[in-house]
């Protein structure tokens, strides 16, 4: 990414009270590749410039993060670039391509995105996501070590606590030994919600 279209990304932040510096729309009309649509853009406006391509094409539910920016922001180390690729996903959404991406960020140290990471998992549910999320419980990136509430295994224990299934139980089992606290009392919620009965109606009288 160039620094503008940094700049772009940061401004798809939602601040309290003020909201974004920028719309969806007025984003993707001034970047339109930091976002894939099926099927590419129509014949008709591939000789248009980005800036002239009209406003309704660029409608705020087509499309997701382009995966050549998480994927560049991923092969270059880049912090920054990866942040930015980020925030664009969590405005306009992930897809399944971007999982084993994201999964490999849960054991990297060159960026400080690991609960981004994890929270992105989440909008792509899948078995297939498993080990990463377990992974982030296992070890505290450096950025992280002074974080007594361990905040990243907790997200990652309720994550692995929402996907269904033998692999997502069988971890969180796991972690109910654990001789942290935190995490054991993380894990054994989530496995309280799991394997709770549902409640039957009452008889009537």
């Amino acid at each position: 990414m160039n620094e503008e279209q940094r700049k772009l990304c940061r401004d798809l932040i939602i601040f309290p009270v003020k909201g974004r510096k920028i719309s969806k729309e007025e984003f993707l009309r001034r970047f339109p590749s930091a976002v894939s649509r099926k099927g590419g853009p129509p014949k008709w406006l591939r000789g248009f410039l980005p800036g002239s391509i009209p406003r309704l094409v660029f409608s705020a539910k087509q499309g997701a993060l382009a995966v050549r920016w998480l994927q560049e922001a991923y092969q270059a180390r880049n912090d920054d670039d990866l942040s930015c690729a980020l925030i664009i996903g969590f405005s306009f959404g992930f897809a399944p391509e971007h999982r084993e991406t994201l999964q490999r960020l849960i054991d990297e140290d060159w960026h400080q995105s690991h609960e981004s990471a994890v929270s992105a998992l989440v909008k792509i549910p899948s078995a297939d996501n498993v080990d990463a999320l377990f992974r982030a419980t296992q070890w505290i990136p450096k950025y992280l070590e002074y974080d007594e509430f361990r905040a990243l295994a907790v997200k990652a224990i309720w994550a692995l606590g929402a996907i269904p299934g033998d692999a997502a139980q069988n971890k969180l089992e796991v972690l109910a030994q654990s001789e942290n606290e935190i995490l054991r009392t993380n894990a054994m919620k989530q496995l309280g919600r799991r394997n709770a009965a549902p409640v039957a109606p009452k008889a009537h009288e």
